[in-house]
């Protein structure tokens, strides 16, 4: 059967969904020249940072993605699917984070990081929620880790390209890996998985995705590395960052949603066929 043919198959407005979803995720590269615009003057200090500096960066940023699945699992309603995410109030108390943390330089940033990362992250398994799924489920959990793996590459992780279901695609091995270790060992969530010292497959998928989010992240340390000066650069980063994520994980889970209804072959087919002038976008 042709693609043509497929096509008639997903209604017009899921269509429209599709196209714009994918119009959000290849709009990651603007979003993210404009977080390097803002870190780029003193970004190229990084490399000259003591090794005690860029190893304290790596390892805050495991612990954040950690600490950020499991405090918001134990808050977040399981009962409140398909109801509209709470994008502002997550964009306020992020901003406000960034701007306590930039105040006081480097010395702010871990507790930054760690607080803004689980807003993030409880913002994204909203939207998650919003979009159907099941945030207890640990697919679903996986799938939020996930988003932070959009939109950024690393030079140390060759593997992940930057297209959406090739990222997907470079992560897919080890989210496996992770559920299938998880249903062996009788563990019921990330939490319970965390706690165990041989939970290898999710260690190696959180290394996967910390090496992504680690791009935006230095660009995030350099501009609040002047104390003071960083107040108002961790604020403006800070909502930049939600709102980038926000971005992806509506396109991520929307998708997700689709892939459900249809099949993943044939929305992702669709999303890799689909030109940006076939449809129109209602904003």
């Amino acid at each position: 059967m042709t693609h043509l043919a497929q096509l008639e198959k997903i209604s017009l407005e899921d269509l429209v969904l599709i196209k714009k979803s994918k119009k959000d995720l290849d709009e990651v590269s603007f979003l993210m020249r404009a977080l390097n615009t803002i870190g780029t003057p003193i970004d190229s200090g990084l490399t000259l940072l003591p090794e005690k500096y860029q190893d304290k960066i790596s390892s805050t940023i495991q612990k954040a993605l950690q600490l950020s699945v499991k405090a918001n699992l134990k808050t977040l309603n399981k009962g409140r699917q398909y109801t509209p995410s709470s994008n502002i109030t997550y964009k306020v108390v992020t901003g406000l984070s960034g701007a306590t943390g930039g105040f006081f330089g480097v010395a702010g940033f871990t507790a930054d990081l760690l607080i803004s990362t689980k807003f993030m992250m409880r913002s994204i398994m909203d939207i998650a929620r919003s979009q159907g799924e099941d945030i207890h489920n640990i697919n679903t959990q996986l799938a939020c880790l996930q988003v932070f793996a959009l939109g950024g590459t690393s030079d140390d992780d060759d593997e992940l390209d930057t297209s959406y279901y090739a990222t997907r695609a470079a992560l897919h091995t080890a989210m496996n890996q992770t559920s299938v270790y998880i249903a062996e060992n009788g563990t019921k969530n990330i939490i319970e998985a965390l706690a165990s010292q041989t939970a290898a497959p999710l260690a190696k998928l959180i290394n996967q995705i910390a090496a992504r989010f680690s791009v935006q992240v230095s660009e995030k340390f350099a501009a609040q590395a002047i104390p003071v000066l960083g107040a108002a650069a961790g604020a403006s980063i800070n909502v930049l960052f939600i709102s980038h994520f926000q971005k992806m994980a509506t396109a991520h889970f929307t998708l997700r949603r689709l892939e459900r209804k249809y099949s993943k072959a044939l929305i992702q087919e669709t999303y890799e066929h689909i030109k940006p002038k076939q449809l129109p976008i209602s904003e």
